[in-house]
C-alpha cells in the first residue's frame, strides 16, 4: 500500500496575526472600555453640563428638532457617568414638563441603549468568567432569565445607579428589547418627578413643585428602607438548592431488586 501523504504543518502565525489576536482579546476590549468611559468623564468635568441648570431659555429650544437634540445629548451625557437628575431638572426647565418629560425619557432610553451596548461589546467576555462567587451567580441567572421584570424593578429601585445597573445587565445575558423596555417604563414616575420640578423651578412655593420634591424625597428614602428588608433575599437564592433529578424508570423486564442487608 502506498504511504499515506504527509500532512501539511499549519504555519505559526505572523507578527501581524499576533498583534491583532491580543488587540482583540477580552481583557484588551475591557482596557478599552474604561478608557473610554474615563475620557468621558473627563470631557464632561471641562464642559460642565450643570450650566444647563443656571442658563436661559433659548429662542430655539421651542420646537422638536431641539427636543430630539437634547435627548441625543442627554443620551451621551448619561453614558459618560452625568447624573440623570441634573439632566431632568435641565429638560423641565428648558422645555417644560410634557416635552421635557418626552426629551428625559427618550435619553434615558438611549443613553441606556449606549451603554448597554458598549458593555455588551467590549466588557462581557472578560467579565463573565468572574461570575462565580454563588450570590454573583444568582444575581446573573435573575438577569438573564428574567429580564423585563428585573430591569423594571431595578428602575422602580431609586437607589441603583443608572450606569452601574446598564454595565451589569451588559455582563449578563439578558436581550436587548427587555432591557429597553424594562428601563422605559421603570423610569417614568421618577424622571417626571424631576422634570415637572425643573419646569416650575422658578416658582419654589407652587403646589406642583411641592409635590414633585415631596415624590422625590419620599422614593429616595424608601430605596434605602426597601434595600434593607430584602437585604437577605439574595443570599437565600444563592444557596437555594438546585432541582432534583428525576427517579430513574426501570426498563420493561428489569425490575429492581431490593438490596439485602448484611447478616
Amino acid at each position: 500500500m502506498p504511504a499515506p501523504a504527509p500532512q501539511p504543518v499549519p504555519a505559526a502565525p505572523g507578527p501581524t496575526a499576533r498583534c491583532a489576536g491580543a488587540l482583540l482579546s477580552p481583557w484588551s476590549r475591557f482596557a478599552l472600555l474604561l478608557l473610554l468611559l474615563a475620557g468621558a468623564a473627563t470631557a464632561v468635568v471641562l464642559l460642565e453640563p450643570q450650566r444647563l441648570l443656571t442658563a436661559d431659555r433659548p429662542p430655539q429650544a421651542l420646537g422638536g428638532a431641539a427636543v430630539v437634540l437634547f435627548a441625543v445629548t442627554y443620551g451621551l451625557c448619561t453614558t459618560a457617568l452625568v447624573p440623570r437628575p441634573m439632566l431632568n431638572l435641565a429638560a423641565g426647565a428648558l422645555f417644560g414638563s410634557h416635552f421635557g418629560l418626552a426629551a428625559a425619557l427618550g435619553g434615558t432610553v438611549l443613553g441606556a441603549g449606549i451603554a448597554f451596548g458598549l458593555g455588551r461589546a467590549l466588557g462581557q467576555d472578560a467579565l463573565r468568567p468572574l461570575l462565580r462567587a454563588r450570590w454573583l451567580a444568582a444575581a446573573d441567572r435573575q438577569l438573564s432569565g428574567h429580564g423585563f421584570r428585573s430591569t423594571l424593578a431595578v428602575r422602580l429601585f431609586p437607589g441603583v445607579p443608572f450606569a452601574a445597573a446598564n454595565y451589569c445587565a451588559a455582563v449578563s445575558r439578558m436581550r436587548w428589547l427587555p432591557f429597553l423596555l424594562g428601563t422605559g417604563l421603570g423610569c417614568v414616575p421618577n424622571t417626571a418627578a424631576y422634570v415637572i420640578a425643573g419646569s416650575r423651578a422658578a416658582t419654589p412655593t407652587s403646589p406642583t413643585f411641592l409635590i414633585a420634591m415631596g415624590f422625590i424625597a419620599v422614593t429616595g428614602l424608601a430605596g434605602p428602607a426597601v434595600a434593607w428588608r430584602k437585604r437577605g433575599r439574595l443570599p437565600r437564592l444563592a444557596l437555594r438548592p438546585g432541582p432534583r433529578p428525576a427517579p430513574r424508570t426501570p426498563r420493561p423486564g428489569q425490575e429492581e431488586v431490593p438490596s439485602r442487608a448484611p447478616g
